[in-house]
């Protein structure tokens, strides 16, 4: 039949043998090998690079006051909560320096907040660019990946200045360059998170009302405001709650600040072993609908 619809390889077959050069083309719409859509990531690198730069940059634009909101709404978030668990409720009990406590709990939270709100949301955002061209649908949440770590590099850096001149201060010691390792695990687990909440987000657009859900839970679960043995007794469910690794980058995050101290090895095992299995996981997942994205619902 004239109109039949020919495979790929048919169509190159039939172009070749019309002296054409057909070396070049791939078909679209089709997913890739693993290998050669890691190469395809690779490629595009510099395109990832600065498109994250530029949404970090000129995510503030519209307001006033533009970046300066990236250190600003974190710390009027923290001051809120320690009016609400300081003053009110007097969580601080037994913690000599709650006002660093909170503010750590806070601050390293967001990242992780930000990381399942924008992923959900990140494949439909995108999907004008989607449709438009050819490139590995991966480049979109890892470049939102990249956009919320800059802009949690001010994060940070806004929560180390605070926690100095906030009373009863927590000054600078030689564990303070452990934040960078933290840092690196903290966003190897955000990727993973964020490639599993793009490709549900795609599919379920619901997801994103439902992630403020989760994110309440995550939160008074990876003591944030509070110290978790305050609350809860010592078995089954408080070691459940101390493999969450948001719970331990938080922790380690206080122990290098404020204590002054070298995490435990075990708490950097629990967030390496969570780190790996999230991103592997989460872009194998990922990449399972790769032929998917962009394609008109039912």
């Amino acid at each position: 039949m004239a109109n039949e619809v020919k495979s790929s390889d048919e169509v190159i077959r039939a172009l070749e043998a019309r002296g054409h050069d057909a070396s070049a083309l791939s078909p679209i719409g089709v997913r890739p090998g693993l290998g050669e859509y890691l190469a395809q990531l690779w490629g595009r690198r510099h395109f990832i690079w600065f498109d994250s730069r530029h949404r970090a940059a000129t995510q503030n634009t519209r307001n006033r006051l533009g970046n300066l909101w990236l250190v600003l709404r974190p710390l009027l978030d923290a001051a809120a909560y320690y009016v609400i668990f300081g003053y009110i409720l007097q969580t601080d009990r037994g913690l000599e320096n709650f006002p660093a406590f909170l503010l750590i709990g806070v601050l390293m939270f967001r990242s992780t907040l930000a990381a399942i709100s924008s992923g959900a949301n990140s494949m439909r955002g995108s999907r004008s660019m989607i449709k438009a061209f050819t490139f590995p649908r991966a480049s979109i949440p890892i470049s939102t990946t990249l956009q919320n770590s800059l802009t949690a590099v001010f994060t940070m850096a806004a929560m180390c200045g605070a926690i100095i001149v906030v009373p009863p201060f927590a000054l600078p010691q030689v564990t303070w360059v452990l934040l960078v390792p933290i840092f690196l695990l903290h966003t190897m687990v955000n990727l993973g998170i964020t490639l599993i909440t793009a490709r549900m987000g795609f599919y379920f657009p619901d997801l994103t009302n439902l992630m403020s859900v989760v994110g309440r839970f995550l939160m008074y679960g990876s003591a944030v405001m509070f110290p978790i043995s305050h609350f809860v007794q010592p078995g089954l469910f408080l070691d459940i709650i101390t493999l969450n690794p948001l719970y331990r980058i938080i922790d380690m995050t206080r122990t290098a600040l404020i204590d002054g101290e070298v995490p435990a090895l075990e708490s950097w095992l629990i967030v390496l072993a969570w780190g790996l299995f999230l991103t592997l996981a989460g872009f194998v997942f990922f990449w399972r609908k790769e032929a998917n994205y962009g394609r008109e619902l039912s």
